[in-house]
């Protein structure tokens, strides 16, 4: 019975805590709404059930919400007007964990839409031509000078001494067949001699 008491007494005071901090965030979420230079507020980092009553005032109260932040321990909430509703990149940067910088973001899509234009044109102008997209020579230049490659085709010339070797330098002149001959003559020689 003790404890059964003990249990309710705390569960009394868990519920009058959580109706204190929703008083307390409501009052908050209403001065942000008055705030007119505030399109977003950032809350301090709290636990899951109060994160969960912060997103219920703010719904109430027609904003959007989001949580941010890796751990349970520095999880936050964002409360967002609805005519300043964050696109997905600003989400991205604040799951990041960076700061929302929109002339750096506003920088980014005009990067990304004239590399889409350049890729466009390139497409337009069809595939390159085939072969290496610059000169070998070039890339060693600063090793072998510029000339040193012309040089060195001139002077290349075939080896004669490489490849099919000449009659004339061949010590053995008999065809295979008359090789064959001889090796199995020798073989019966030798046989005919064990015998």
């Amino acid at each position: 019975p003790e404890q059964a008491a003990r249990m309710k007494k705390l569960q009394e005071q868990e519920k009058r805590q959580k109706v204190e901090f929703r008083k307390r965030m409501e009052q908050e979420v209403s001065q942000f709404i008055q705030a007119t230079g505030e399109p977003r507020r950032r809350f301090q980092p709290m636990n899951k059930i109060e994160r969960s009553i912060l997103h219920d005032v703010a719904e109430v109260a027609g904003l959007t919400s989001f949580s941010f932040g890796d751990d349970e321990e520095s999880r936050y909430v964002m409360v967002f007007k609805k005519e300043f509703a964050p696109s997905d990149e600003e989400l991205e940067a604040y799951r990041r964990g960076e700061e929302w910088d929109p002339a750096r973001a506003e920088e980014r899509r005009r990067l990304r839409e004239l590399a889409a234009q350049q890729e466009e044109a390139e497409l337009e102008r069809g595939p390159a031509p085939p072969g290496p997209p610059n000169d070998y020579k070039d890339k060693y230049r600063h090793l072998i000078g510029s000339d040193a490659a012309k040089a060195a085709a001139r002077t290349m010339e075939a080896n004669k001494a490489y490849g099919c070797v000449p009659v004339a330098n061949k010590r053995d002149t008999r065809s295979i067949e008359e090789a064959m001959n001889e090796i199995r003559a020798k073989k019966r020689l030798r046989q005919a001699e064990d015998d």
